[in-house]
C-alpha cells in the first residue's frame, strides 16, 4: 500500500512539475494562469511532455500537405517558437493570438496558412498505443487458452480473463441471448479499448498522459461506431416501431408526430454516451490538476499558505487518483452497458415476437394434453 500511494505521489508531482515551472521560473514566467495549465495538460501537441522537465518533449512526426506538396519533419523543430523552413517552406506552431493557436501552421506572404495536417500527435500516438496493449493482451490470452485449454490463467492475464468473463457473462449474454456472440467481439473490443486510454491518462509519464478519453472527438467516434452497428444490423421490427410504432392513428398520421420522436430519439443515444464518456473523464482530470495548482497559487500569495496547502492538495489529488482508476473501469462497463442495451433494443422485437410463438405453441399443447382422456 506505502508503495501505492509513492506510485501516485510521484505521477501527481509529474503531473504538476511543468506547471511549477511555469508559475515561478525562467525568464518567460509571470502570473500563474490557472487556465492555460490546465487546458495545455488536457489538451493535444505534437510533442509529449518530459516530467519535471517544462523545456524538453519527446517529438513526434510532423506530416502535413503544404501549397507546394507534402512535409515531414520532427515537432522538435518547432519548440519554444521557433520556425523551421523545409525545401524553403516555413512552418511553425501557431500562437495564442493566431485563430490556429496551437496548430502547425505555413507562412505565406508573412501570413499564416493553415495545412492539410496528418501528424502524429500526442493523441494519435495514444491511440495506437492502446490499440497495441489491447491487441497484445488479447493475443496473449488466446495463446495461452490454444496451448493450454484445460488451465486458468494466473497473476495478471488471469486479471484480464476474470474482467472478460464478468463483462461478457454480466452484461453482454445476459442482454443479447443467441445474439451475443454476434456482438461480443465489437463490445469487448469497445470497453478494452476504452479501459486502456482511461487508466494510461492516469500515467503522467510516456507513454501515458494523454486525455484520450478526454477528448470528444475520440468519444464521439466511438458513440458513432455504436450507432452504425445499432441501426445496421436492426431487425424489421426495429424499423416498424420507428416509422409506423403502435399508437393511436392520430399520433402517427397526418402528422407525423412519433416518427418525429421515435427518429430524434436514435440520435440521442450516441449523443447521450459521447458526453457522458467525455464529462466524466474530463472532470476527473481537471479536479487532480486543479487541486494541484492551489499548491502554487498559495504559495504565491504566502510560503507558509503554500506550504499548508501542499498537504491538503497533495492528500485530495491522491485521493482523486484512486477514484479515477474506479472511474476509468465505471465508464468503460457503463459504455458497454449502454452500447450492448442499444443493441439489444434493435433486436428485442424479433426476439419477443418467437418467444410469444413459442409461448402459444407451449399452451396449446397444455391445453391438448388437458383436453385428451387420461389412459388408464
Amino acid at each position: 500500500m506505502n508503495k501505492l500511494i509513492a506510485a501516485f505521489i510521484i505521477m501527481m508531482l509529474g503531473l504538476v512539475a511543468p506547471a511549477h515551472v511555469l508559475a515561478s521560473g525562467g525568464e518567460d514566467s509571470g502570473k500563474i494562469d490557472p487556465k492555460e495549465i490546465i487546458f495545455a495538460h488536457l489538451g493535444d501537441g505534437y510533442g509529449w511532455e518530459v516530467p519535471f522537465d517544462h523545456h524538453h518533449r519527446i517529438p513526434l512526426p510532423v506530416i502535413v500537405r503544404g501549397t507546394d506538396g507534402w512535409h515531414c519533419f520532427s515537432s522538435a523543430h518547432l519548440d519554444h517558437g521557433h520556425s523551421y523552413v523545409d525545401n524553403g517552406v516555413e512552418f511553425r506552431i501557431a500562437g495564442n493570438d493566431s485563430p490556429y493557436k496551437g496548430k502547425v501552421v505555413e507562412i505565406v506572404n508573412g501570413g499564416e496558412v493553415r495545412p492539410w495536417d496528418f501528424s502524429i500527435t500526442k493523441n494519435v500516438c495514444a491511440l495506437f498505443i492502446s490499440v497495441l496493449l489491447v491487441g497484445g493482451l488479447m493475443v496473449w490470452l488466446a495463446r495461452f487458452h490454444r496451448h493450454h485449454p484445460l488451465r486458468t490463467p494466473r497473476k495478471g492475464l488471469g486479471a484480464v480473463e476474470a474482467v472478460v468473463t464478468f463483462v461478457y457473462d454480466g452484461v453482454v449474454k445476459p442482454t443479447l441471448g443467441p445474439q451475443a456472440k454476434r456482438f461480443a467481439p465489437y463490445l469487448m473490443t469497445v470497453f478494452f479499448f476504452i479501459l486502456a486510454m482511461n487508466l494510461l491518462g492516469l500515467i503522467v509519464i510516456f507513454p501515458g498522459g494523454a486525455n484520450l478519453t478526454g477528448n470528444i472527438a475520440v468519444t464521439l467516434v466511438l458513440s458513432v461506431l455504436t450507432f452504425l452497428v445499432t441501426n445496421i444490423f436492426a431487425n424489421k421490427h426495429y424499423w416498424k416501431e420507428i416509422f409506423w410504432p403502435e399508437v393511436p392513428l392520430l399520433l402517427k398520421f397526418p402528422l407525423p408526430i412519433m416518427q418525429v420522436i421515435e427518429v430524434f430519439g436514435i440520435f440521442t443515444k450516441p449523443a447521450a454516451l459521447t458526453v457522458r464518456l467525455f464529462a466524466n473523464m474530463m472532470g476527473g482530470h481537471m479536479i487532480v490538476i486543479t487541486l494541484t495548482l492551489l499548491i502554487f497559487i498559495f504559495t504565491a500569495v504566502s510560503p507558509v499558505a503554500g506550504g499548508a496547502s501542499t498537504v491538503v492538495s497533495l492528500a485530495f489529488s491522491i485521493f482523486m487518483l484512486l477514484i479515477d482508476v474506479l472511474v476509468s473501469f465505471i465508464q468503460a462497463y457503463v459504455f458497454t452497458m449502454l452500447s450492448t442495451l442499444f443493441i439489444a433494443i434493435a433486436q428485442e422485437h424479433e426476439h419477443n415476437k418467437e418467444g410469444h410463438e413459442v409461448k402459444k405453441a407451449v399452451e396449446t399443447e397444455l391445453r391438448d394434453t388437458e383436453a385428451k382422456p387420461a389412459k388408464i
